[in-house]
Order: C-alpha cells, then sequence, then structure tokens
C-alpha cells in the first residue's frame, strides 16, 4: 500500500474528506517550492499534487499557464522537481506527493529513467494529463512495478464506456473534471457533480475527487459533501501571480486559502 492508499484508508477511517492543493514547480522561483509544500501540509493538505511546468498545457487556463511561464522562465526542469521532492522528504515521509504534467518532459528524459528517479525520491503518483490510459502501454507497468499509481482524468463529456476503461486502469484516486473547460474556468453545481459521480461509484472503488472550479471554503465544503476529496489550484496559484515581488509573503498566504478549505470541509 502506498502512501496515497494510506492516506485515503485513514481519512475514511477518521469519517473526513480529503484536500488536495496544486501548485506549479517552480512558480515564482525553485527554491521556494519545498517550503510552499510544507505550508500546505500545515495548512491540512491530504495529499500535495505538483505541477511540472510545460511550454503548452493546454488543459489549463491562464492562471497555470503563466505559472508555468514564470517556473520556465527561471529555468525549472522536471529533474529540478524530482530534486525539490527529495528535498521534502528530508522532514515529511507521509504526505503523499503526486506529479501532474504533460507527456513531453517525462518522454525527454525517457520513461524509465523517470519512473526509477521518481521512485526514489519519493513520488507516490503520476497524473499525466494528456496520457490517455489507451495510450500508456508503454509507461504504466513501469509505474506500477515501482509502486508509483497512474491517475487519471474523467470529464463529465467521458462516455460510460470510455469511464469503465479509466476506472479499470486507474490508481491512487480519479480525478473527475468538474467543468467543461480549462482549469480555472466557471462555476461548479455541486448536484451536476454527484450525478455524475454515481455511475463512477458503480464502476470503481477508487477514491473520487474533484477539481476545477473550487474557489473558496463554501465551494470546497459543498463538493466534500459529494466526493472523496477536493483538488484545489488555481485559487492557490493566483495567490502566487499576486505576490511574485514578495515570496517570503506566500506561505502565510497559500495556508490562509488552504485552512479556510480545510475547516468548512471538517465543519
Amino acid at each position: 500500500m502506498n502512501r496515497i492508499d494510506q492516506r485515503f484508508s485513514e481519512l475514511k477511517q477518521q469519517g473526513r474528506k480529503a484536500l488536495i492543493p496544486y501548485i506549479t514547480a517552480g512558480d515564482p522561483a525553485p527554491q521556494y517550492t519545498v517550503g510552499f509544500m510544507h505550508a500546505l501540509v500545515e495548512a491540512g493538505a491530504d495529499v500535495i499534487e505538483l505541477g511540472v511546468p510545460f511550454s503548452d498545457p493546454m488543459a489549463d487556463g491562464p492562471v497555470i499557464q503563466k505559472a508555468c511561464e514564470r517556473a520556465l522562465k527561471q529555468g525549472t526542469r522536471l529533474v529540478d522537481l524530482l530534486q525539490m521532492v527529495k528535498e521534502f522528504r528530508q522532514t515529511d515521509t507521509t504526505t503523499p506527493v503526486v506529479l501532474m504534467g504533460y507527456l513531453n518532459p517525462i518522454e525527454r528524459i525517457g520513461y524509465e529513467n523517470f519512473a526509477d528517479q521518481a521512485a526514489s525520491v519519493g513520488v507516490d503518483g503520476v497524473l499525466i494529463v494528456d496520457m490517455p490510459p489507451e495510450e500508456a502501454e508503454e509507461i504504466g507497468p513501469l509505474l506500477k512495478s515501482r509502486d508509483l499509481a497512474a491517475i487519471f482524468l474523467v470529464a463529465p463529456t467521458t462516455s460510460h464506456q470510455r469511464a469503465a476503461t479509466i476506472c479499470a486502469h486507474g490508481e491512487g484516486y480519479l480525478y473527475y473534471v468538474s467543468l467543461k473547460g480549462v482549469t480555472g474556468a466557471a462555476t461548479l453545481n455541486a448536484d451536476d457533480v454527484a450525478e455524475h459521480l454515481a455511475p463512477l461509484r458503480e464502476m470503481t472503488n477508487l477514491p473520487l475527487c474533484v477539481g476545477f472550479g473550487i474557489r473558496d471554503g463554501v465551494t470546497a465544503a459543498e463538493v466534500a459533501k459529494v466526493a472523496d476529496g477536493v483538488i484545489v489550484g488555481s485559487a492557490l496559484v493566483n495567490r502566487i501571480a499576486e505576490s511574485v515581488d514578495a515570496p517570503e509573503t506566500i506561505p502565510g498566504q497559500l495556508k490562509s486559502v488552504l485552512a479556510e478549505m480545510r475547516s468548512a470541509m471538517d465543519a
């Protein structure tokens, strides 16, 4: 049982839902990321999604696109991100870390090399946005053999048949995209989310976690009533963007946003 499975098992026993923050590694500069990760844990994060900067993040809205630009401008590469996880693990050996990004940076260093390095530094799961399960025959077994969970996305437009395929291949948790569109877009409807999650629960025992559209404590609490986990990205990355000239203030701001959500979800 890897750290992700362990964490969800603990949460289920406690009757609580997972709070999963996302930040882009290297934003606004690489030396701050590990500190941000620790701040998120202190504020109540159960799992951390660490974004791999990429020049063409097609599933992401302007907020995360600009975060990728800032990180890439600072020279942040996938190998740097792996070192960040290694440093994080020196003082936190229990919080699951999921790398979220696109296939190109992984292809550049090689599937097997990536899987070896990710496992060795303490990564627990990988979510490759542009890698559907049907095309994961090569990398999937490499991840599995190293106890790295292959996490997949399901959207409101995903067909029943395709959702079943994703559920059969997924590990760790299922990332349900609550909105049609890119990250940071529109507003979500918890009743609509619940309606879409119901058939997924019949297909899988994986925890169902919902992202896109989580903005504050109110939306986090609403989603937590119908899902096993709440994923928040743009609301946090926005705070980073607003304070790039005063990075020392960012950990406190991230903790403020996340603590409000944690409190609302646990109420």
